[in-house]
């Protein structure tokens, strides 16, 4: 089953690759993505008065009709599926191989996390068909850290350290991945939020120009938020709850200022200071998704960063 798993892994990342040229091909030789205006429907927001000039309208994201040029768009999501099928069964046969929930070091993270965020892909997709150009990043960002956790951070199956032999063990880390693979697929609209608002704005040069074929930046500054606001509560659940109380039944004591105990805060820190900001009408809301991304820089720094350069309770890497 570990070597099912390995052989897994590498028919996962090449769907992916198949479907990220496939949606490349769309997006060069394409139409742009279109959110239909006529279907859009007023939202709340969590703040109106006085919003800053870049905010964008309260709108939501609606479908339009598939162009015949889109159906190679449609091909790439069928490759994408296939690609998500192989990722789950290299989870499923790991686990079954370790006889364990396929948690217990930095590869089978990486995989749980990226698997959750292309998990939520779907359900995003499935929601706004019209985003479906944003599959492009997805796969990109699928191929780039399955890629690092195959050739960088891979670890035979083995068993659990005996510190993680703990049902807090599975509580914890199932909220800290799907958090994880939730913000990996918001910074994907948050970048291309960037670069799409410099283009309505009328910059041509790049990487604006990267963005001439994404959904308009309202949009994707919508989806920025939404992705965000519901994965925030899941990582404070998972990092700062469940995690200290977990520490206190292994450790005896609550925090500890480890390595990673720190730099989950930080990312706590930086994405309640997104959510802050996006609340707060004299942010602009470029200033607040650039928040966001540093949150994901801080998240990669957690994963990557702690786990190969730093050591401390939470040295589980096995890299």
């Amino acid at each position: 089953m570990a070597e099912l798993s390995d052989q897994l892994l590498v028919v996962t990342v090449l769907a992916y690759l198949v479907a990220m040229i496939c949606h490349a091909a769309e997006y060069a030789f394409g139409t742009r993505s279109h959110i239909g205006r006529a279907a859009l429907r007023p939202e709340r927001e969590l703040v109106m008065a006085g919003a800053p000039a870049d905010s964008p309208a309260p709108v939501a994201v609606a479908e339009v009709p598939a162009k015949k040029n889109g159906l190679i768009g449609w091909a790439a999501v069928g490759v994408t599926a296939i690609a998500a099928l192989a990722h789950v069964g290299t989870l499923v046969t790991r686990g079954i191989a370790a006889d364990r929930v396929p948690w217990g070091n930095m590869y089978e993270f990486i995989l749980s996390a990226t698997f959750i965020g292309i998990a939520a892909w779907f359900v995003v997709l499935a929601r706004w068909p019209g985003l479906r150009h944003l599959g492009l990043f997805v796969a990109l960002f699928q191929v780039l850290l399955l890629g690092v956790a195959g050739m960088v951070a891979y670890t035979p199956v083995g068993p659990l350290v005996p510190a993680l032999d703990s049902a807090w063990f599975i509580i914890h880390i199932a909220a800290v991945s799907t958090s994880s693979g939730i913000f990996l697929l918001g910074v994907v609209p948050a970048t291309l939020y960037l670069m799409r608002n410099g283009y309505e704005k009328g910059k041509r040069s790049f990487p604006y120009s990267l963005a001439k074929n994404v959904p308009n930046a309202a949009a994707l500054e919508r989806l920025t938020f939404r992705l965000h606001a519901f994965a925030f509560p899941i990582w404070t659940f998972g990092a700062l709850i469940a995690g200290p109380i977990w520490a206190e039944a292994s450790w005896g004591r609550y925090w500890g200022w480890d390595p990673k105990e720190v730099w989950a805060f930080i990312s706590w820190i930086v994405y309640a200071g997104y959510l802050h900001a996006r609340a707060t009408p004299s942010v602009r809301r470029n200033v607040a998704t650039w928040i966001a991304i540093v949150g994901f820089l801080t998240m990669l720094m957690n994963l990557f960063g702690v786990n190969l350069f730093f050591g401390g309770l939470h040295s589980y890497a096995g890299v």
